[in-house]
């Protein structure tokens, strides 16, 4: 018995276009989350590999996109910052490895 409502459509025209506009919205925010998902795996990727050169390469751009991501408020501030200090952390200790062994 205990079944999900059906959501209804709203009346008034302010409501119907809130819902065009979350819409819109919802698909932008979708496709930015797995964008700034995508450039951190890639950079997770590279240092894993051992590639130094594509490891930095792609740490400069994963900057970008973070920041552009989390100014948007699509992931907070700090977890943007979190996420870049780690990769850098990672990018940093895989250019110094071989320096020191």
């Amino acid at each position: 018995m205990a079944t999900k409502a059906k959501k209804k459509n709203p009346r008034l025209a302010s409501g119907r276009k809130r819902v065009r506009q979350d819409t819109v919205i919802n698909l932008a925010n979708t496709s930015l989350r797995s964008q700034y998902r995508t450039v951190v795996k890639n950079v997770e990727k590279a240092v894993v590999a051992g590639d130094k050169t594509k490891a930095t390469e792609l740490f400069a751009k994963m900057q970008a996109v973070v920041d552009s991501v989390a100014d948007k408020g699509i992931f907070h501030k700090n977890k943007a910052a979190r996420d870049k200090s780690r990769l850098s952390a990672k990018v940093k200790a895989l250019n110094l490895a071989p320096a020191a062994a």
